[in-house]
């Protein structure tokens, strides 16, 4: 029995296709060629039999249709090819009625599962919700599924501008949460372009998915367009890293990717070849996380344990250091910084986990840190170090008897010797050297020390406010009008360069700032991609700040029209200093000429505006805190570019 037909109209106006003409037009998820020839309208499946050419972009020449794609000719009412060939193209019928054109297709059957659908539901059960990526002509498959999540409310995807930016924002949502977002592109370029957001979330180790189409596998190795090997390409970065084949248990790869994110901090990646996208998979069930994952509470080992204890109670001036690893774990390590009296310092890339106004707070330590840091651990007699890594920027010493606590045992005595590694889950060694310790240290109250070093590095600070070169406004100046108006809860997301050091030094966090960085890998460009993907993590819930310098933020400029697209409240403290800054730096304290650094930007203010977002240029000092407060007052993205001084970091 033939299908019944559904008319659907897709002309309000048969005037709208001229005599001789036609186009492509949509209906039930469909494309079509209309023709419109010899007076008479004809409908023709739009994809030519040779390589699927869209007959509707094509043209009547001499009374035949002919293919854009091959010049391959076909009658536009029949289909039918001339010289009696076989390749002909299906028609459907055409009614022209008063209201229109319509077309009569076959009803369009309920959709049938495929394997994308399996995978992407396991990825949801997983609760990987949020993505950043692409849509294009070798994921569309796999799109389509994603399409249909999103349609109930169990996927949120933001389409991006540019894949690295995809990559760069997962990875932020990653360190923000602790929980993997997806990045999603298509073969060749598009998949290539993740990787340096990629090796972002892997030297940091957040957890990320990245999920890429390929062509199809029949033409795989004959060099079709865009063919590259996936696998292969992505099996430096990429700790589970499989292609997607038809025979594959697909719903158990989906989730060894998740898995492997999730307990190796890692990336993991998934390509789809073209054909398997669609593969129908009505049997095979989604699957979840239960059963599938272990408690990571780790405790570590009592040998250990016991030598830690005795050092801290031996220590009279012990200090305490934080990392980007420590992040989920502060409350509890302000409870035993309490305890022991002890100052708290951070790694650059742990600036925010203790608000630089607590009593014990001590700032950040290193080339991005103020003298309070270094200070402190001068002068201390014991250092605690929690999901720190002891690299060359953070400047720990080595010179004072340590205790390095982290998940991670290759983390332990990773550069040098430590004198007591303990390896365990960071909350749980914390919570057993809180008990353990009670009422049983003599630990000096350091907090006067910590409250003068304050003193006198705001007095340095304020000094510096006051220097000036009429050249643009100092670094100090930015930040202290950002002390100013940075509300609390802001997740503050910062770029490499200049800019970063200052933020370092002269921000000083309030009360749940958190703070996401490049920190390894120090990518520039990583600033407003990243503040993408916390906006994706916390929304109106928080507010989102982005602070880059100008050669930053040119690299995913257009990335301001995805925030304005879909009301992304993120505010960026922009320093335009028209330089690499940084670069010109170093090249001077090299003895080497200042070389290329120089930038040729646009009015940065007004190019935001130009994208729907708010944009306020400021070039004096006192219009700074204005500005600012207008920024965070407004309801959408914002742009304060801010012109500086290069010399006055």
């Amino acid at each position: 029995m033939p299908d019944k037909l559904v008319w659907h109209k897709v002309l309000d106006n048969p005037a709208g296709l001229p005599e001789g003409r036609v186009t492509t037009v949509t209906a039930a998820h469909r494309t079509f060629c209309l023709s419109h020839h010899q007076g008479t309208f004809g409908c023709l499946d739009n994809k030519c039999p040779h390589q699927g050419g869209p007959l509707g972009e094509g043209s009547i020449e001499k009374g035949l249709l002919r293919c854009p794609w091959h010049g391959w000719d076909f009658d536009p009412l029949t289909g039918k090819p001339p010289g009696g060939f076989d390749d002909g193209v299906d028609t459907f019928p055409v009614e022209v009625r008063e209201d229109g054109v319509y077309i009569g297709i076959p009803a369009e059957r309920p959709h049938q599962r495929t394997i994308s659908d399996v995978m992407v539901e396991t990825m949801v059960n997983w609760g990987v919700e949020v993505g950043f990526g692409m849509v294009g002509h070798s994921n569309l498959g796999l799109a389509d599924a994603i399409r249909r999540k999103e349609e109930q409310g169990q996927i949120r995807f933001y389409g991006i501008r540019h894949e690295g930016a995809a990559s760069f924002a997962a990875s932020a949502y990653g360190k923000l949460t602790g929980r993997p977002a997806f990045c999603f592109a298509i073969a060749g370029p598009g998949s290539t372009n993740m990787f340096t957001g990629l090796w972002d979330a892997k030297v940091d180790r957040a957890p990320i998915l990245a999920l890429t189409g390929q062509v199809a596998s029949q033409v795989v190795g004959t060099g079709n367009f865009q063919e590259l090997d996936l696998v292969r390409a992505f099996q430096s970065v990429a700790e589970f890293n499989h292609r997607v084949q038809r025979e594959s248990k697909h719903a158990e790869l989906m989730t060894l990717a998740i898995k492997h994110a999730i307990l190796r901090r890692d990336v993991s990646h998934l390509t789809f070849p073209d054909e398997v996208q669609r593969l129908p998979a009505p049997e095979e069930k989604a699957q979840t996380p239960e059963g599938r994952i272990t408690p990571t509470r780790i405790a570590p080992p009592m040998e250990m344990f016991g030598q830690a204890v005795n050092m801290i109670r031996e220590a009279r001036r012990p200090l305490i250091i934080t990392g980007h690893g420590a992040r989920f774990h502060m409350e509890s390590i302000i409870r035993l910084a309490e305890q022991l009296n002890a100052p708290v310092l951070t790694t650059f890339k742990g600036k925010g986990q203790i608000t630089d106004h607590h009593p014990l707070a001590g700032g950040v330590l290193g080339r991005s840190g103020t003298p309070i840091a270094s200070w402190l651990m001068n002068e201390c007699d014991l250092l605690i170090v929690f999901g720190a890594s002891f690299s060359n920027h953070t400047g720990i010493t080595p010179k004072k008897p340590t205790i390095q606590v982290d998940f991670d045992p290759l983390a332990l005595a990773k550069f040098h010797p430590v004198d007591c590694q303990l390896w365990g889950e960071i909350s749980v060694t914390v919570e057993m050297l809180h008990a353990t310790l009670e009422g049983t240290t003599e630990t000096i109250d350091q907090r006067a020390d910590v409250s003068e070093r304050w003193r006198i590095w705001r007095e340095e600070k304020a000094r510096r406010l006051a220097e000036g070169r009429d050249r643009g406004i100092s670094s100090s100046a930015v930040f202290d009008a950002l002390n100013q108006c940075a509300p609390e809860e802001a997740v503050m997301c910062v770029d490499v360069g200049n800019n970063a050091y200052s933020f370092g030094r002269y921000y000083e966090s309030k009360a749940n700032n958190t703070f996401l960085m490049s920190g390894y890998l120090g990518s520039i460009g990583f600033a407003f991609p990243a503040a993408m993907g916390a906006w994706a993590a916390v929304g109106h819930e928080r507010p989102v700040v982005a602070v880059a310098g100008d050669g930053g933020f040119a690299q995913y400029l257009g990335e301001l029209t995805t925030a304005v697209k879909y009301g992304m409240a993120i505010k960026l403290i922009l320093l335009n200093n028209d330089e690499l800054g940084k670069i010109s730096k170093e090249q001077r304290a090299g003895e080497l000429d200042v070389w290329k650094t120089s930038l040729h930007n646009p009015n940065f203010a007004e190019y935001a505006r130009s994208c729907g977002a708010l944009g306020i240029r400021v070039t004096q000092a006192g219009q700074l805190v204005a500005a600012m407060e207008q920024a965070f007052r407004h309801g959408g993205p914002a742009v304060v570019e801010v012109i500086t001084d290069v010399q006055l970091i």
